[in-house]
This record gives structure tokens, sequence and C-alpha cells, in this order.
């Protein structure tokens, strides 16, 4: 009979009788290779063949199961080979030792030819399972992965879609959503450096703001065209109109988020808080709900200091661009009223990063 397709077992005995009652017994179903102590065994493994299985004696001359079975436990590549020890050593501590050493059975001499290819069959299949399953299971981890790729991308391309939606209703915006999307990133990161809001600022929170934060703006969607491109100033009441939209913005993204599920974690809240939150004050006097301090959620105070630093060094029609410096100053004069504190510190220790940002996303 071919022993192609068939297991190997690796019976490792220095007696040659043991050897060949072994050898008998499985050969009927299994490959059978041979080794007379633990450095020929290692050998059969390295130069022959990988078994599936190896039987195993504990004495023996030079190197004993024991040592063999470390060795074999040790290496990545025969760590996981099933390993039975067949001995006539059967008091408890031996066999003990022997599982503690990673063997998976144990079988004392003289033994029966059924008990052999029973245990040997059994753990066989097992390994088979297990191997299965690990199969099975990275299979589904790739799927998984993958999945969670296309949501990923799918995210990424609904957030600029919907920002770039906004963006065609406003042709002063130009990069002003890439600039300050990198702005929040720069800030939320060294909040998180200075060992502030460590509760909400963590790696994958600060990529959920940043890829949500080019929805700040999509309220403005709702604004009537008059006001939203009027060459100019508003008045009290057009103001009052623009104001709507953070608001506007908050309702949009609030019911996607109901549509979808209540993820605390989800990109879908961290858009919500900073679209509807970016235009709160520090100290009470902003809007859409004037909200104060720490009643402000962190994203959408991160995000107040970054939409205006971009107004400020952007042209508009109604104002020139400012310097960074003239930029600068005026935060400064807003901390503590408009600006939390420890945003606009964080904001001084970043100060070179938000002009490459500034400088690399140009208008």
């Amino acid at each position: 009979m071919s022993d192609q397709g068939l297991k190997t077992i690796l019976v490792v005995d220095d007696e040659p009788a043991n050897i060949t009652v072994l050898s008998g017994t499985l050969k009927d179903k299994y490959r059978v290779i041979v080794a007379k102590n633990g450095k020929q065994a290692i050998e059969r493994i390295e130069n022959v063949v990988t078994p599936d299985l190896i039987l195993l004696d504990i004495m023996m001359p030079d190197m004993d199961g024991y040592e063999l079975c470390s060795i074999l436990k040790e290496r990545p590549e025969t760590k996981d080979i099933p390993i039975i020890f067949v001995s006539a050593m059967s008091e408890f501590h031996d066999e003990e030792k022997g599982l503690e050493l990673g063997a998976i059975d144990y079988i004392s001499k003289p033994f029966s030819p059924a008990i052999v290819l029973t245990r040997v069959r059994n753990i066989l299949q097992l390994r088979d399972a297990q191997t299965h399953l690990e199969q099975y299971n990275k299979v589904l981890e790739e799927r998984v992965a993958e999945r969670t790729r296309e949501v990923f991308v799918t995210q990424n391309i609904t957030i600029h879609a919907l920002a770039s939606l906004a963006e065609t209703r406003d042709n002063e915006t130009g990069n002003h959503i890439r600039r300050t999307q990198y702005y929040v990133k720069t800030l939320a990161t060294q909040l998180m450096k200075n060992g502030f809001h460590l509760d909400e600022l963590n790696s994958e929170n600060i990529d959920l703001m940043y890829r949500s934060a080019p929805l700040h703006d999509i309220g403005k969607v709702g604004i009537p065209d008059d006001i939203l491109l009027k060459p100019g100033k508003l008045d009290t009441d057009e103001f009052k109109i623009m104001m709507t939209h953070a608001s506007l913005g908050a309702q949009a993204l609030m019911a996607a988020q109901a549509a979808v599920g209540k993820d605390q974690t989800s990109f879908l809240r961290y858009a919500r808080e900073i679209a509807e939150c970016h235009h709160e004050k520090w100290d009470g006097s902003g809007y859409p709900q004037g909200l104060k301090g720490e009643e402000i959620p962190i994203s959408g105070r991160i995000m107040a200091l970054a939409d205006v630093y971009d107004a400020l060094i952007s042209e508009r029609v109604y104002k020139p661009s400012f310097s960074h410096d003239k930029a600068k100053e005026i935060i400064l004069e807003g901390k503590g009223k408009h600006f939390d504190p420890k945003v606009v510190d964080a904001f001084l220790q970043t100060e070179s990063q938000f002009k490459t940002i500034a400088a690399e996303f140009k208008d």
C-alpha cells in the first residue's frame, strides 16, 4: 500500500524491539519513520520530514526523551507537533513531568497495540480538528479585516462626499476642511501627550475625530444662498440664520447616527459633536446652546480653535488673511474666553506643525 497521503509518525526509541513492535503496529495506517536517539530524531525532522506525531521513549542515552521534548517545544517549527511519551516508567511524577514539558499523552510499557492505535488516531483527529479550526478562524479574520477596510473606505468616501457638498456651496472654503482636519489631529494628539482627557483621547478616537472633522460645516447646506454666498459682512438677522448651521448639521448627523445605531465610539458621534459644538465658547457666550467650559465636548473645543485659526490665516471677501503671529495673538487673547486654555497650550506647543499644515494645503 502506498504511503502517499498518509500521516507520518516518528518513533524514537533506543531499543530495536520496541521500534519493531511500534512500527509493525502503525505501518498499515501511517507512514512510519524511526530514530534510535534524540540527535537522530532531530536529524530526521530537519532533513527527512516533519512528522504529524511523535512516539517518544523517555530513557535513552545521551539525550533522554524529556530533553528532546523540551528542544522540540522551544522551536517554532516543531512546537505544535503532538508528542506521546512511551516508557516503562509509570510513576506519577514521570507522567506529570512529561505533560508539563508539553507532551499530549503518556503510554506505559508494556503497551497494547490496540491502545497505541486508538491514542494515535484520536490525537491526530484532534490535531486535524484544531488545524481546521485555526484555518477557519484565519479565513474569518481575513474576511472581518476586509470588511473593516471596506467600512473604513466607505466612511471616508461618505465624509468627503458630504464635506465636498458643503464646500461647493461655500466657494471660499478651498482647502479649509483639509487643513482643519490636520489641525484637529495635531491638537488632540498633543493634549493626549500632555496627559489630558485620557478617558477620551486615544489613538483610535483621535483618528475618528480626524476623519469626522471635515463634516463640521455640513449644516451649511441648509443655509440660503443669499446669506451663505453674500459678498460681505452679514447683518444681525442674516447672522442669526447663519448660526443655525451648527444645529442643522447636528440634526442631520444625529438622524444618520440613529439610523445605524448609537455606537458611542462611531465617527458619527464625533461628527455630530464637532458640527454642533465648534462655535461654542469656553466662557459660555457661543452658540447654539451656550455651553460653558467642560460642558462642551473635547472634540468641539478642539475644532473651535482649529476652525478659528484657519479662518484667521485665510483671505475672505470681508477680510485679508492674517499672519500666523497675528492669528496666534488673537487666539491668546481668547484663552479662557473663547478657547479652552489647555487647547490653547497645545496649540502653542504645536505651532510649527500648524505652519507646516497651512503651507502644505494652502489655497
